[in-house]
């Protein structure tokens, strides 16, 4: 019943996809837009698989964009769930991090990118940071108001069964906040993908935003739309990834 249940969802979230393919095909099949704007997919995933299995430069691009995406996104989840938790446990950090959260995290974060480039320079290091900031504060929240939902009985039951006080935050707040941690991971890593793009396209020598950039400077249409589907897919790759690990991280919770 499980397996089918997987299989149902699977299904039901490829029909949407096939749908939207199919509607991009049949509007320029039938004359809507130009194909010379507007390539048919099939031509776009044509070029696509030629460039994965031809290798060279689209591998070296795709591997600059998941080097900056994994070490950002990375970093994120270090600072989130260590900031989030000590803030959830702790009241002086606590006190002093509600604050910054509060005036931070409304800030679009790209606006902070110009300043990135001239501290950090043009290459890895600014687009890293820019990323880290990015998908930070949902998963420094998620942590955070995961964390102080836990139930006090649980900690007092943890403490009448001999855990001692330093290891509650490890052996009961951590375990049970675990879900909402795992969804501002997710939340996170979509943003990365968003974030990472962006920044390769404002301004970057490689990655699949400059391809997509270099591409649109010589109106190359179908090499425009190939990054774009390359990060989507990307996307919903590490997606799935990120899914199936909270699925074996969450075993035995009731709604995983």
């Amino acid at each position: 019943m499980k397996a089918q249940g997987i299989a149902r969802d699977v299904a039901l979230g490829i029909i949407p996809i096939a749908l939207l393919l199919a509607l991009w095909q049949a509007i320029v099949a039938f004359g809507y837009a130009p194909q010379a704007l507007l390539p048919p997919p099939t031509l776009v995933f044509t070029r696509l698989i030629a460039q994965l299995t031809s290798g060279g430069d689209f591998l070296a691009q795709a591997s600059a964009t998941l080097l900056r995406l994994f070490v950002g996104f990375s970093v994120a989840v270090i600072l989130g769930v260590g900031i989030g938790l000590s803030a959830a446990v702790n009241r002086t950090v606590g006190a002093v991090v509600r604050p910054i959260v509060r005036v931070l995290a409304p800030v679009p974060k790209v606006a902070l990118y110009p300043a990135l480039l001239l501290l950090l320079g043009f290459d890895h290091a600014s687009k890293i940071a820019l990323v880290a900031a990015d998908a930070l504060f949902p998963i420094l929240l998620s942590t955070y108001y995961g964390a102080t939902m836990v139930e006090q009985k649980l900690v007092w039951s943890a403490l009448a069964a001999g855990t001692r006080p330093h290891q509650i935050l490890f052996k009961v707040v951590l375990p049970a906040a675990l879900p909402s941690i795992l969804t501002g991971c997710r939340i996170g890593l979509v943003i990365s993908c968003i974030v990472v793009f962006l920044a390769e396209m404002i301004s970057s020598t490689d990655g699949l935003g400059y391809l997509l950039v270099r591409a649109s400077r010589s109106f190359l249409t179908v090499d425009m739309f190939v990054p774009l589907i390359s990060i989507s897919l990307l996307g919903l790759a590490l997606n799935g990834l990120l899914y199936g690990a909270r699925k074996v991280l969450l075993r035995g919770f009731p709604d995983a």
